[in-house]
């Protein structure tokens, strides 16, 4: 749980311009009760701690990704409209893993609650997210976590799991697509989640390169990671 000391640390270390998304807190997209509901004090907590952020204008969404075991069913829809309610006007985005969710009716419901959708590269297993470029609130936002299928489900250690590198062909297919959300949203949020050693600073640069941000013959000393 992020403290209001730590955020403002944290914003008097960024230039201005900077700006930080935040994962909302597991204890709040995990651990969630039976009766499906919120806890209200720890949201309050959550939304607290933003406010140095806010302040210095260097927020610029909360993600609340829920496990591959948070399925579409009644229940659950139910959830997120509380913790909408509980959220308030915070930009929120949420990243579904179940592949129940992709669904036009849950899009159309997603922009009546204002909450963006989180898209995703991931592998290709039939219960995660596809590759899909959508957009249900003026935020785009899109995590590109790798596609290392060997390692997803089994592993010792977490970081095995993004221990991946992208092929320039492979994020060329999602030229388009990012093209369409810059279309479509106000913000577009990039992400690469291909956290071991260096390979999420490769993943950003040749993206830079391929949406035409940054020349191909720059160093990395010269581009801003995305």
């Amino acid at each position: 749980m992020p403290s209001v000391r730590t955020l403002a640390a944290m914003a008097a270390k960024v230039p201005d311009g900077f700006q930080f998304t935040l994962k909302l807190n597991r204890q709040i997209t995990h651990d969630l009760s039976s009766d499906r509901n919120p806890d209200p004090v720890l949201c309050q907590k959550f939304s607290q701690a933003l406010q140095p952020l806010q302040d210095q204008g260097k927020f610029g969404c909360v993600l609340a990704q829920f496990p591959t075991a948070f399925d579409h069913t009644p229940e659950n829809r139910t959830y997120l409209e509380k913790l909408r309610d509980l959220l308030g006007d915070i930009p929120t985005v949420v990243e579904f893993r179940h592949r129940s969710w992709v669904q036009q009716s849950v899009f159309d419901w997603l922009r009546e609650l204002e909450l963006g959708f989180c898209c995703v590269d991931q592998p290709s297993f039939e219960v995660l997210i596809p590759p899909i470029a959508v957009v249900t609130a003026p935020i785009a936002y899109v995590r590109f976590h790798g596609r290392n299928a060997s390692n997803w489900w089994q592993h010792e250690q977490a970081y095995q799991r993004y221990d991946y590198s992208y092929s320039e062909t492979e994020l060329q297919e999602w030229v388009p697509k990012l093209e369409k959300l810059q279309e479509q949203a106000q913000q577009v949020y990039l992400f690469a989640n291909n956290c071991y050693k260096s390979q999420s600073v490769t993943t950003a640069r040749q993206l830079k390169v391929l949406m035409g941000i940054a020349p191909s013959t720059a160093s990395i000393t010269q581009l801003e990671l995305l």
